[in-house]
């Protein structure tokens, strides 16, 4: 049986709310037939499922992001869509697809009658403010047929009808560059109303807009007034529109948050939560006031919003050497802690949170200024529970003051907080050590994607660093769905960057006195994102419109980089960030690497430039293509003539200097051979540790299994001595670092300045373990074609890999015993792969769509070990 299901609209996860008038679709095919591939659709699009209308059979194979057949969409327009499909030998079509609706939000800004309001009381703002409560009663006369509050701010805002709390996205409306794109949401709240009196409320906070943002202690970034606006559109039986907005009508008042802010914590004094808002009993409210503020910024959401997706139990109660109580959650993670509590009015629970623990303390030198304190304040009377909604921590362990009687554990829950992405890719092997170093990139990831991809989520920083992201971009979307998160990333890179000059450093652009380097500068690997960010997700997706929506800012920032080398195309003068983080760089300058920066810049323009060339002619901007290609063999001409000698030796002789020249094609052919020994013997020659930054870890191990020392990257893989990826894990780890010896073999932190224990851009290696040690990895767009590869080594017995692509799941599964090998391979309707076997004969099998098991004899590797996992916390 041929069923088609999962049908998509865009990139969007809840099409509750988009932006897009015409949606294009996409689909999922399940079927128990071998090899099958579609040969024709029918889609049937209407209000609802009693008047759908059929827009023809389609005679295509493709299943991605086909054109929307019907009328663009109408602003508040809701839509049902079904499809059926024809395989190539079907003579029938399959059954239709389940239901899936669709519905616009708000697409122009005439659509908005409300008004952004603010309280009219004064605020100096000089530090952080209680959270404003702004209200309003009205009349419902009878029932609502449907309901929908579209919403944002200027700050962070949850609503509330009724008393309720509305949805369960935290930090909304998110972080965009606020001047350019302001995100709202659309929320169904037919079920929130009630005839007669009913009360609407939106609680408000700093957040990004006028919190402490950034590493040089700056508040009011955006603003120094939080503000809001909501409209509420109630449709009654008859089709009647009622519409409550934010206007001057409104009150104001405050609540029980006496202070929120993302990096310092949040203060509640329970004795107030009933306080602020219209109707209740408290009588010292405040007017409003509507700002001067334009719709036309308002864009609604590309991917899926910050939610609270999983809960933690206490793991251990420790008592410091100090005294103080300290709670283990076992897992270094990015949220909040819910505390259940009973105790005397008034009385005071103070949370500390930090990521790891010195010499039994509670380790809070690398927060810098951020204070991760959370502070409660009992009502009295019954048991009472809170968690805090206007901050997030990076933390795994808790110091606990002011609790009141005898502390049980079961009283604390760790909330994990972070952008509510679909999971879509897994990783296991035989190795216990390499399993935790894998948890510990997902661990990462999920702490530093809420709603931007940050460097990290624990101290007075907490940017969206574009480097970071560029080297992790891939690794990012084989473990997740990002596309959706991704794409508003990349609008607002494009946003602040403009029609001229780099991208900042961070998205949203935060700006910083950093001398010697100016306010915009050009800084290879981490401008280089304009380019290569959106060309991983169309490798992934398939979808043109990231390049084609990306181009201009491709252009602008290879433009910069051509100025910034100057008319010879040399990067000399002035200083980049490089092999940032290259482990023999001393702990307060990050960025003295082995590997000059101007290496690293002059290979990234060679390599950005083709890259670009290529997306420019897949979207047809032929002229634009023949530039950039011609810019691209320029600067390969000059890298050649600066750091690659005769027969393809590489100056400086490092890991990052031949992982590179290897990777960017500035090599011809013939001295790849030579730069790869020299790879190996460079790896050989650093005792298999890793000795690589920012721009070498991505590419070292592809380097050398690629030109056939896999032994050599496995060895480097498993090292367990500093600095290694193992060496985290033999110390605890749970999360990727940012310092390749962020804690010290004695239990002592790090002493540079900036140490992150947080940090995903140095877990980039699990690309090449799904790709190389599993063996999956794309072959043509958006997995159309898979390639099963695996390269067992290691000492490894087995291991697996799978991944949620858009036509449905990808597996792969060998196990080795001796020199017996056997591998299952998953393929999902539609697609095709091509499965190399790791024998002597090199075979390789072309299968279509099914479920397949292959078996060969292979040479026994020649890498073993039998590590253990340390019991250190």
């Amino acid at each position: 049986m041929t069923v088609p299901s999962a049908l998509r609209f865009e990139h969007h996860e809840e099409p509750l709310g988009i932006g897009e008038d015409r949606p294009r679709l996409s689909w999922q095919v399940t079927t128990e037939r071998t090899g099958w591939v579609q040969a024709a659709y029918e889609l049937e699009l209407g209000p609802d499922e009693t008047s759908l209308v059929s827009y023809g059979r389609v005679e295509t194979a493709e299943q991605l992001l086909r054109p929307w057949p019907a009328a663009p969409l109408k602003s508040r327009q809701r839509v049902a869509a079904r499809v059926r499909v024809w395989g190539a030998d079907d003579g029938v079509p399959s059954s239709w697809s389940p239901l899936a609706f669709v519905e616009a939000g708000l697409l122009h800004a005439t659509d908005w009658q409300a008004s952004m309001i603010r309280p009219a009381w004064k605020e100096a703002s000089v530090d952080t403010e209680p959270a404003s409560r702004l209200s309003r009663t009205f009349e419902l006369d009878g029932h609502a047929a449907s309901a929908r509050l579209y919403a944002s701010a200027h700050g962070l805002y949850v609503a509330y009808i009724n008393g309720r709390r509305i949805g369960n996205e935290r930090l909304a409306p998110g972080w965009t560059s606020y001047h350019h794109r302001l995100r709202y949401q659309t929320h169904d709240v037919t079920d929130y109303l009630q005839p007669g009196t009913n009360v609407i409320g939106l609680e408000l906070a700093d957040g990004w807009w006028r919190g402490n943002l950034g590493f040089q202690e700056k508040r009011n970034y955006y603003g120094n007034r939080t503000a809001a606006i909501a409209q509420l559109e109630i449709v009654d039986d008859l089709g009647e529109v009622t519409l409550i907005g934010t206007d001057n009508s409104w009150k104001a008042g405050t609540g029980p948050v006496l202070a929120a802010d993302l990096y310092n914590g949040e203060s509640y004094d329970a004795r107030m939560a009933d306080q602020g808002w219209a109707g209740s009993l408290d009588t010292t409210f405040d007017g409003v006031v509507e700002e001067n503020f334009d719709p036309a910024v308002f864009v609604a959401p590309d991917g899926p919003p910050v939610r609270a997706t999983e809960e933690l139990a206490v793991k251990a109660v420790l008592t410091s050497p100090s005294g103080k109580t300290l709670l283990d959650f076992g897992q270094n993670l990015v949220g909040h802690v819910r505390i259940r509590v009973s105790g005397e009015r008034g009385t005071e629970v103070v949370l500390r949170h930090a990521e790891v623990l010195e010499h039994g303390e509670l380790g809070t030198r690398p927060l810098r200024v951020a204070k991760q304190t959370d502070r409660y304040i009992l009502r009295g009377g019954t048991e009472e529970q809170w968690e805090p909604e206007f901050t997030i921590h990076g933390f795994r362990y808790v110091e606990v003051s002011g609790w009141p009687g005898e502390l049980n554990p079961e009283a604390f829950t760790a909330v994990v907080v972070h952008s509510d992405l679909l999971r879509s890719g897994t990783f296991e092997c035989s190795d216990p050590m390499l399993n935790q170093l894998h948890s510990n990139v997902l661990w990462g990831m999920r702490g530093n994607f809420v709603d931007v991809p940050t460097d990290c989520p624990q101290r007075n920083e907490r940017l969206g660093w574009t480097g970071d992201f560029q080297v992790f971009a891939a690794t990012a979307s084989f473990l997740y769905r990002i596309p959706g998160f991704t794409a508003s990333w990349l609008k607002d890179l494009s946003a602040e960057q403009g029609t001229y000059g780099p991208p900042p450093l961070v998205v949203p652009e935060v700006t910083f006195d950093m001398p010697p380097f100016p306010v915009r500068p050009v800084m290879a690997a981490w401008g280089d994102a304009a380019v290569l960010v959106p060309w991983v997700l169309y490798q992934c997706t398939g979808d043109l419109e990231f390049l084609r929506r990306q181009l201009p800012s491709m252009r602008a920032w290879l433009e910069a980089a051509v100025e910034a080398a100057g008319p010879e195309l040399r990067f000399e003068q002035g200083m980049q960030f490089g092999d940032w983080l290259d482990p023999a760089a001393p702990p307060n300058e990050p960025g003295a690497a082995r590997t000059p920066w101007q290496f690293v810049a002059q290979a990234y323009l060679a390599h950005s430039a083709s890259v670009a060339s290529q997306a420019a002619a897949l979207v047809g901007d032929d002229d634009e293509s023949a530039r950039f290609r011609e810019l691209g063999l320029r600067a390969r001409t000059v890298f050649r003539e600066r750091f690659v000698a005769e027969g393809g030796r590489i100056t400086p002789e490092t890991q990052t200097a031949y992982s590179v020249a290897l990777s960017f094609g500035v090599l011809e052919p013939a001295e790849r051979a030579v730069a790869a020994a020299g790879l190996a013997a460079a790896v050989e020659a650093d005792g298999y540790r890793i000795a690589t930054g920012f721009v070498g870890t991505p590419l070292v191990c592809d380097a050398l299994s690629d030109h056939g020392y896999a032994p050599a990257a496995y060895r480097l893989l498993l090292q367990t001595e500093c600095p290694s990826w193992l060496y985290p894990v033999t110390m605890g780890a749970t999360t990727i670092w940012e310092r390749w010896d962020a804690m010290l073999p004695d239990g002592s932190i790090n002493p540079g300045e900036m140490t992150s224990f947080n940090h995903y851009a140095l877990g980039a290696v699990a690309d090449w373990m799904h790709r190389t040690v599993a063996g999956l990895a794309p072959a043509e767009l958006g997995y159309r074609n898979i390639e099963v590869r695996p390269r067992p080594g290691g000492g490894l017995d087995w291991a697996e890999a799978r991944h949620e692509t858009p036509y449905g799941e990808a597996a792969v599964r060998w196990e080795l015993s001796g020199q017996a090998f056997s591998l299952a391979v998953t393929v999902p309707a539609g697609c095709t792969a091509a499965v190399h076997l790791p024998d002597a004969a090199e075979s390789r099998y072309d299968i279509g769509s099914g479920v397949y098991t292959f078996s060969c004899d292979v040479a026994q590797t020649d890498v073993s070990r039998t590590p253990q996992l340390s019991a250190r916390p």
